[in-house]
């Protein structure tokens, strides 16, 4: 798998809120663990609330700003955040964990 082109598609989906193609990205029982909001968002249903109310209500886009191919299956990169939210334009980290071709888990913050 080329996980630069697994991580540009990502960000397709999610900055033009195709939440099938998001979703789609990862397992059935993956894990997003988000310390900025407290929460850790279970399977597809927990994912799909995390990215109405985060990504899609506040109309976010995220932009690469680094990328970090750590092993095989571990992506660590920071991404700038910019949408209808308070701050208008915040920097942010994802911390992937793939199994096959998909997200297994991922830690998500703000910076």
């Amino acid at each position: 798998m080329d996980l630069k082109d697994f991580i540009t598609n990502w960000l397709l989906a999610s900055n033009s809120y195709d939440t099938n193609a998001y979703l789609k990205m990862y397992h059935e029982d993956a894990e997003l663990d988000d310390a900025s909001v407290g929460r850790i968002f279970k399977g597809h249903s927990g994912i799909r609330k995390y990215f109405e109310d985060y990504f899609i209500i506040y109309k976010t886009q995220t932009r690469l700003v680094k990328l970090n191919i750590i092993t095989p299956n571990k992506v660590f990169i920071e991404v700038e955040f910019s949408g209808e939210f308070p701050e208008g334009r915040i920097g942010g980290a994802f911390d992937f964990t793939f199994k096959g071709h998909k997200i297994k888990s991922v830690k998500a913050s703000l910076r």
